[in-house]
């Protein structure tokens, strides 16, 4: 399940549900409405599963000014 995969990732990487859901799906809200049982599209889950399968955490005390 898809939302076990997220919540593992949160974890390991230590980051916010909501700095993923706007990183890998571009909805701020997206692990909390998963967790309230929203079931993503296919699309939307291949891209969020392609996210996690190639994030590379930044270096500590590498900050990004984007």
């Amino acid at each position: 399940m898809l939302i076990r995969k997220i919540e593992i990732f949160l974890r390991r990487y230590r980051m916010a549900p909501t700095t993923f859901g706007r990183l890998a799906a571009q909805d701020p809200r997206f692990v909390l409405d998963l967790r309230n049982g929203r079931r993503p599209r296919a699309e939307t889950e291949g891209r969020v599963e392609h996210f996690m399968n190639m994030y590379v955490p930044a270096a500590p005390g590498v900050f990004c000014h984007a």
